[in-house]
């Protein structure tokens, strides 16, 4: 990507001190920002393709200057509005929708099979994967807005007001799309947190 973006600068001094500096900040931010994306888009190559697509539109805003001086304040931030949009953008995307796939059976199984075995028991293993897979279907099944709030919420650990930043919403929004995250993930896990007796 980075190679892709040299060929589009001028070759001045100045053009190239501008991509290493955006280049070493791309280094620190992309696993967190393919982390995030993998969560939205349940999806590797996905994540991957829409890492590089987020970076491509932050350095083009840099370069055209339609990053706003607030923006550059809290780059990190900011990165994460644009991986918020284009992760949305992407679940909207009927294209994606038609072309997305789940690893054929088989080939999970193998894969699974010659995994390396570490700590935990195989049957504890076992259990993590399939709490792990449960948890990742009930996620496909909510609204791509109330994906990407829990996904900030829970696992990035931000604050409601931050969220509210990230996606321009206001905090009752975030909040609205939040508790319904969580009521749907509540009645699609809740036999993983109650008793039989209580059923």
């Amino acid at each position: 990507m980075i190679a892709v973006m040299a060929d589009k600068l001028e070759t001045d001094t100045h053009a190239t001190a501008d991509l290493r500096e955006f280049s070493a900040w791309m280094t620190l931010e992309q696993r967190r920002v393919f982390l995030f994306c993998r969560r939205i888009l349940q999806d590797a190559d996905e994540a991957d393709s829409a890492t590089q697509d987020v970076f491509l539109k932050a350095y083009r805003a840099l370069q055209k200057n339609k990053a706003q001086p607030a923006d550059l304040e809290n780059p990190a931030k900011w990165v994460t509005r644009i991986a918020a949009n284009t992760c949305l953008d992407r679940l909207r995307s009927r294209s994606w929708k038609l072309w997305r796939r789940r690893i054929a059976a088989d080939d999970e199984k193998t894969i699974l099979d010659t995994a390396p075995v570490s700590g935990a028991s195989p049957e504890a293993q076992i259990f993590a994967k399939q709490i792990q897979r449960r948890l990742e279907l009930a996620i496909a099944k909510l609204s791509g807005r109330q994906k990407v709030v829990f996904s900030l919420r829970h696992y990035d650990g931000m604050a409601l007001e931050e969220i509210a930043g990230v996606l321009g919403l206001d905090v009752g929004t975030v909040k609205a799309h939040l508790f319904r995250a969580l009521g749907k993930l509540r009645n699609e896990l809740h036999d993983l947190y109650t008793s039989p007796l209580d059923r």
